[in-house]
């Protein structure tokens, strides 16, 4: 079967198992090589296609059991997200970290340690994973906590899954009073006022940037920051008097139904989106408002198939992250280079990060962009012009978002590597469980 990942590059064909039970995954495991399981496709490049064999584990969706009291949630490593958000924010409680799209599983997010607009003050997912259950090479379960096989934890969270499979995740929710975000907008007219901003709401517990990657000379970096928390009941009722404390969910009203032309994007359509935006973000910097929570966090999904826009030759996304000591001039001349080159990003996003819980989890403290473009023959050294750059400054990419970093680039940024090939030797996984990532750097 051909598969892709969401930025539908590259396109690669695995042997494909259906695994909607944990006995079908032990199964699996225990007589196939080079295997890698797979959620719902939503990282970006290889992580999720298999170096011979593609474990299918949406099936595994199941919710186990909820606490009130501790707040612990304990559901099937193939759970998505969007459903955990459906069952518990009209209840009065959300994940305490979400990455930018809610159609992942919770596998996924473990094994991505993916990051949200809080990680700044409350790390990623993996730092309020309380345990898992975790299928080695022999097709053995192992439960993995801080206590309990904490070197195989460790090794999961942000391993991308090169070290089993998660068939059972427990993590605990907060407590929300309404679900509506209250937001601030603060206007930078260049990188130095977006990254001073983002400083400044250090203490709010969510915060993201969008940045004109277009934008040059004095307004290079030029940005809107969105600085939000979860409204009280109090602020709701002073400010939308009759509104649903716990609005649900809005479904996508915009499906692509076609890939968007090559040359629909291009340097002027980009430029005239971004002008637009930048003017209407801008207008509502006045005085903070109530968003709703699911455009808030995921606002790309309210257009089905939006990977789509870039065309039949999918894109990349190139996301990085560098120290905060050189953050202004390496975040300038990456922009400076995107600019140059024409290849402007409608999704050119910046924020704050902490320190990372796993041995390759992807965040250090620092600043992460991230831009997409559409994928061309010329884009690829270009990236790899970057990719210098940032390690240079003692940067990295980020594994579930990549599709094309050097192996020198990848061994360069991630500094725990030899202990994480020493843990996959020592259990076995080196030989049972591979992705195309994986091969492609020689994890």
């Amino acid at each position: 079967m051909i598969l892709e990942g969401w930025g539908r590059y590259p396109r690669l064909v695995s042997e494909v198992h259906d695994c909607a039970t944990p006995a079908a995954v032990t199964e699996a495991t225990r007589h196939l090589s080079g295997v890698i399981a797979r959620g719902n496709g939503r990282s970006y490049g290889d992580a999720a296609l298999g170096d011979a064999a593609t474990l299918m584990c949406r099936g595994l969706g199941r919710m186990k059991s909820f606490d009130p009291e501790t707040r612990l949630l304990t559901v099937e490593g193939g759970t998505m997200l969007s459903d955990i958000l459906d069952a518990f924010v009209p209840r009065g409680y959300f994940p305490p970290v979400v990455p930018g799209t809610k159609f992942v599983t919770v596998g996924g997010m473990i094994a991505s340690d993916v990051h949200g607009k809080n990680h700044h003050r409350d790390g990623g997912f993996g730092a309020h994973v309380a345990h898992f259950k975790l299928v080695l090479p022999d097709g053995g379960v192992l439960t993995c906590s801080r206590d309990e096989n904490s070197e195989l934890f460790f090794a999961t969270i942000g391993g991308m899954g090169l070290t089993g499979v998660i068939i059972e995740a427990s993590f605990h929710l907060n407590r929300i009073e309404t679900g509506w975000i209250s937001q601030e907008t603060v206007v930078a007219r260049d990188l130095g006022e977006a990254l001073l901003a983002l400083q400044a709401v250090n203490d709010t517990s969510y915060s993201v940037a969008w940045i004109d990657c277009l934008s040059r000379g004095a307004s290079l970096g030029r940005s809107l920051i969105f600085a939000g928390e979860h409204a009280t009941r109090e602020q709701l009722t002073a400010r939308l008097p009759a509104a649903d404390a716990f609005p649900p969910q809005k479904k996508a009203k915009l499906a692509l139904p076609l890939d968007f032309p090559a040359w629909a994007l291009n340097r002027a359509s980009v430029s005239l989106f971004n002008e637009a935006y930048f003017r209407a973000g801008a207008r509502k910097s006045a005085a903070p408002s109530l968003v709703h929570w699911n455009p808030y966090f995921f606002p790309l999904d309210g257009i089905g198939q939006w990977n789509r826009l870039y065309g039949k030759s999918g894109f990349l996304q190139h996301q990085c992250v560098v120290p905060d000591n050189n953050a202004l001039s390496v975040l300038g001349e990456i922009l400076q280079r995107f600019a140059d080159s024409g290849k402007g990003s409608f999704l050119a996003v910046l924020k704050k990060l902490g320190s990372g819980t796993g041995l390759l989890s992807f965040p250090t403290p620092g600043y992460t962009l991230a831009l997409d473009l559409p994928v061309t023959d010329d884009v690829f050294p270009l990236l790899e012009e970057i990719d210098r750059t940032v390690v240079d400054a003692g940067g990295r990419l980020y594994l579930a978002k990549d599709a094309r970093q050097s192996r020198q680039t990848f061994e360069a940024g991630y500094p725990q590597l030899p202990e994480f090939r020493d843990l996959r030797r020592s259990i076995g996984a080196d030989h049972r469980f591979g992705s195309r990532l994986a091969t492609r750097l020689g994890i």
